[in-house]
């Protein structure tokens, strides 16, 4: 008598691979969608944008606290109650804010002297501009007539909210 000995396969079947890997594939698939990433890069650029706003705020309040009250040449030459954009050219930067909408006036606000003064590292410009320059920063200063300054920028994205908010701050 021949006692037949069973083979054992240890390992998987063709099968068996492919419906994991269809399954692997369909949770990442869920995964992705449920994560949004286009929401979170929106989300990370506004972050970037508040970042923004906030130094170039408190690098003019900090300028004005160093020099008696004054502000900085160029803001002080600002017309109250009108929107400016922040660059360096002397015309040019009349571009029409989308988010908010805001009309600037024709000149910049130069804010190199900041740069120059140690109150600002560099002059920001929107993460989402691409091949932007230091005139297209996509940033805006406004002045009221009570001597308050507010700085936003001109290109929020939706993100993970359901409207658009606005990235502004005062002092």
């Amino acid at each position: 008598m021949h006692n037949r000995v069973k083979e054992k396969n240890n390992g998987f079947t063709l099968l068996e691979l492919l419906i994991v890997i269809a399954v692997l594939a369909v949770l990442a698939g869920v995964l992705f969608v449920a994560l949004d990433p286009a929401s979170r890069l929106q989300d990370s650029r506004n972050a970037k944008r508040w970042t923004d706003v906030n130094a170039v705020l408190s690098a003019i309040k900090l300028d004005q606290v160093d020099n008696g009250g004054s502000y900085l040449a160029s803001i002080a030459a600002m017309s109250d109650d009108t929107y400016y954009r922040i660059g360096e050219a002397t015309t040019g930067c009349d571009d029409i804010c989308l988010n908010p909408s805001r009309s600037p006036q024709a000149a910049c606000i130069d804010l190199l002297n900041l740069i120059d003064e140690g109150y600002l590292a560099d002059v920001p410009i929107d993460p989402n501009a691409s091949g932007k320059s230091s005139n297209e920063t996509g940033y805006y200063i406004y002045k009221y007539s009570s001597g308050q300054i507010s700085v936003g920028s001109c290109h929020e994205e939706l993100g993970s909210n359901s409207s658009v908010q606005p990235i502004e701050a005062s002092r």
